[in-house]
């Protein structure tokens, strides 16, 4: 039953009595194959979704774009982009917008939706999303300029999305880790952190004798004490120069889209700290260094070219060459770690970075679809030399980059199911 997964997402349309109402849902579930068996007839909106439905899981697939069928019944979308932009109104218009996306990326995956993705009307009727615009990437080359301006706007729909969802936690929660990583221990008096100061020295605290009541009036005769402050605690004092180095080192095979979206958009985020240099590199068998883009993260996005094969060695070996300052550096690694590269050169690299101070941070993915495909042993290598690997969702990558930058251990979700 292919359509189970989009269609038991159904809305209830008109009041119906319990068992007519269950006729109803097993009809839409099941297809059009199953009118007889539930002798149950399907009108005005039930009508319109079933054949929104049909025409993408009917028959086991229908008809590709270029009109020619997989078997069975003759169900399609039809090769012309009016045709599929209709499909995609229709389809807005019955169902809930996370429903919508999921139809997508099946018309994308069974009936090679992509083709027609080049048409400006076929993308002005879409759902933007996350997987979109991987799709969108990895057609970029080959889009007309037609297309072009329209694809943008798509993208940078999702990007400001993604920026309004997550940017506000994530400066935040990485405003205060660099706070507290910024403390010292010899602080001016108006850099005294007085809270954290107190809770340090109450193995200090100093009885004092009662007051003399004959010549304190009001006095109780109670005795008083004090807290001797042998060791101050202070925040760190404001400068104009960051106090922690990013690199981003995000792998931009075909495999890994979601991330390279999520990537570019908290790389921008980042930058846009003063407290935070950061550095944006991408890579397959090539690097490519985009931080001069990462002003507007739909520059970065279009600066990358999905697909490919892996180096991560090269990579790595990029970004240690541009480290100045080890003990105040992150360098995460967003990669499914299929590495096509010098695999012993790759880990001897990670083992030199964290030996000279480096916070090295794996994470498999950067998305909200959790762990993919990823090589085990060399997630398994990894973790031996401490840097365990690892999915992260953009939701928890805030906590993630805030642990690495005080230097504590990582926030890892399912620690029992990690390599």
């Amino acid at each position: 039953m292919e359509r189970t997964t989009t269609a038991t997402h159904i809305p209830h349309t008109s009041p119906a009595p319990p068992d007519a109402e269950r006729l109803r849902r097993w009809r839409m579930v099941l297809g059009a194959d199953s009118a007889d068996s539930t002798e149950r007839a399907l009108t005005g909106q039930d009508a319109a979704m079933d054949r929104a439905l049909n025409a993408l899981y009917g028959g086991g697939g229908g008809k590709k774009p270029n009109g020619r069928g997989t078997g069975g019944r003759s169900a399609g979308l039809g090769a012309s982009a009016p045709s599929v932009a209709r499909w995609l109104g229709d389809i807005r218009t019955y169902f809930p917008s996370s429903v919508v996306q999921v139809m997508q990326r099946d018309a994308i995956d069974r009936l090679g939706l992509a083709t027609l993705l080049l048409e400006p009307e076929t993308l002005e009727a879409v759902e933007p999303d996350v997987h979109l615009v991987g799709t969108l990437l990895s057609l970029d080359k080959a889009m007309p300029e037609t297309t072009k301006e329209t694809a943008r706007a798509v993208v940078r729909k999702v990007v400001e999305d993604l920026e309004a969802r997550l940017e506000s936690r994530t400066r935040a929660t990485l405003t205060g880790a660099l706070d507290r990583s910024a403390r010292i221990s010899r602080p001016r008096h108006r850099d005294i952190d007085w809270d954290r100061t107190i809770r340090a020295n109450l193995k200090n605290y100093l009885t004092l004798p009662a007051p003399d009541t004959a010549t304190t009036a009001g006095a109780t005769g109670t005795t008083t004490g004090t807290v001797v402050p042998e060791r101050l605690i202070g925040y760190g004092r404001s400068s104009r120069s960051a106090k922690k180095d990013i690199v981003l080192c995000v792998d931009q095979s075909g495999s890994m889209a979601a991330s390279v979206v999520h990537a570019s958009v908290f790389g921008a985020v980042l930058a846009s700290m003063r407290t935070l240099s950061t550095r944006l590199v991408v890579f397959d068998t090539a690097v490519v260094d985009l931080t001069d883009q990462l002003d507007d993260p739909v520059d970065v996005l279009f600066g990358i070219q999905l697909g490919g094969g892996t180096d991560i060695n090269r990579a790595l070996a990029y970004c240690q060459s541009r480290i100045t300052r080890p003990a105040d550096t992150v360098v995460v690694l967003i990669s499914d770690l299929y590495e096509g590269g010098i695999r012993d050169e790759m880990l001897k690299r990670v083992a030199a970075m964290k030996a000279s101070g480096v916070q090295f941070v794996t994470l498999l993915a950067l998305s909200d679809e959790g762990a993919p495909a990823y090589d085990h042993e060399h997630a398994a290598a990894l973790g031996a030399l401490g840097t365990p690997a690892f999915a992260c969702t953009p939701d928890l990558f805030p906590d993630v980059m805030a642990a690495a930058i005080e230097k504590r251990p990582l926030p890892i979700p399912d620690k029992e199911h990690q390599p």
